[in-house]
This record gives C-alpha cells, sequence and structure tokens, in this order.
C-alpha cells in the first residue's frame, strides 16, 4: 500500500499507518520498508520511498506478541458487536484497539476516510477462547 500510494502521485494527503503487534518495532519497520522499497522498484516507481513515507506506531503491541491487553480485548469485542468484524486476538485486535483510540483522540479525524486493511488471523482466536471470555 505505501508503494501504491506514493504510485499515485497526487496531492491528496494520504498516510498508510502500520501497527506495530510484535513488540519488536525496529524489526518490523526494517521489514516495512524493506518490502515497500522492492515493491516501488517492481513497479516502476522511479523514485526511493522517503522515511517519513513509512510509517509505523509503535504503541498499542501492549509490550509482548501474541498477548492481548484489555484494550485489545475492548475492540475486538466492539468489532464483532457493533460490525460483526472478527479479529484476532494478535495483530488484527491490536490494529483495531489502535483504530479505535487514534479516531477517539483526533489523531485521525472523525470525518477522515479511512481504509482498515484487515489481515485475517481469525483462526488464531481459538487458542485466546478463555482470554476473550469465551471458555
Amino acid at each position: 500500500m505505501i508503494a501504491g500510494f506514493a504510485a499515485l502521485g497526487d496531492d491528496r494527503p494520504r498516510r498508510v499507518l502500520g501497527i506495530d503487534g510484535s513488540a519488536q518495532p525496529r524489526e518490523t519497520r526494517e521489514q516495512v520498508a524493506r518490502i515497500a522499497r522492492n515493491t516501488t522498484e517492481l513497479i516502476g516507481l522511479g523514485r526511493e520511498l522517503r522515511d517519513d513515507e513509512i510509517l509505523l506506531d509503535d504503541n498499542f503491541h501492549a509490550g509482548i506478541y501474541g498477548i492481548p491487553d484489555e484494550r485489545t480485548i475492548a475492540a475486538i469485542e466492539l468489532g464483532m458487536r457493533t460490525d460483526g468484524m472478527l479479529t484476532d486476538a494478535v495483530y488484527e485486535g491490536k490494529s483495531l484497539a489502535a483504530m479505535i483510540e487514534l479516531v477517539s483522540t483526533g489523531e485521525i479525524p472523525r470525518d477522515a476516510t479511512v481504509l482498515y486493511a484487515h489481515l485475517g488471523g481469525q483462526l488464531a482466536n481459538n487458542g485466546y477462547t478463555a482470554v476473550l471470555g469465551h471458555g
């Protein structure tokens, strides 16, 4: 998505914000940057991606990979209850918690157009039934 938006080349303000769920933000940032930069070469962007185009928020990983915190569990429950959207407790739940908090604090304006990229992982919830209150 980073490379694709860069390729659009228009002046509309856009940002792709990644949420680190691994509790290894340095490694995650390096991996995302490598993939995005390799993708720009493959699509023939014709310029290097700037560091400010590669955004990673590391405030939502809960300090450890694979363990949801209270705000992650609350986000998962809210997504299921209001939209029927099932997210896992490892990555998607943490990113959903981030989106909810970033909108509620105004970091993402309430009237912004947001594309939330749900990447799956729901099957992982079978291992979290006790944590998610369904065990």
